[in-house]
């Protein structure tokens, strides 16, 4: 059975391989998401990936995932420090969620080594730039393939 993930990514992600190269290198964002997207394939997974600048845009997503989706992929950018917003809507939608990050954000600046998003996702992968999608992926699917468990 093809499961459907909902991939997002927030603020700023759109300009990885632009920005910040140092931490993110020098591959476009297009081309990490057509690798997760086949990754995904391979894993007879359908993905759904989207990218926002708007943390309004990221929320409308996740409530749209209720009831249609299997889970939820998210790299939620600087969002992830400080969007109660974001948490209240992962927190809504009873699905399966992983945080994931191409930086490792506990070695970075004090304000990005915490996440208000990690206590309402399932678990969080940080660090290995775009591979922390694939291990996501996985992730998420070893979740859903167990038996039903409640999400956070």
């Amino acid at each position: 059975m093809s499961r459907k993930i909902l991939f997002l990514t927030g603020p700023n992600l759109n300009m990885v391989g632009i920005r910040d190269t140092g931490t993110y290198g020098t591959e476009t964002a297009a081309s990490i998401e057509e690798q997760v997207k086949e990754w995904a394939a391979a894993l007879d997974v359908e993905l759904f990936p989207y990218q926002s600048n708007h943390e309004g845009d990221l929320i409308d997503r996740l409530h749209e995932a209720y009831g249609t989706m299997d889970g939820v992929m998210i790299n939620a950018g600087a969002l992830t420090h400080y969007s109660y917003a974001l948490a209240d809507a992962i927190s809504s939608i009873h699905l399966p969620v992983v945080e994931t990050h191409m930086s490792n954000i506990g070695a970075r600046e004090e304000f990005r080594r915490r996440s208000v998003i990690a206590p309402v996702c399932i678990g969080s992968i940080a660090g290995f730039g775009k591979y922390s999608y694939r291990l996501g992926l996985l992730a998420l699917l070893d979740y859903l393939e167990k038996e039903e468990r409640p999400c956070p």
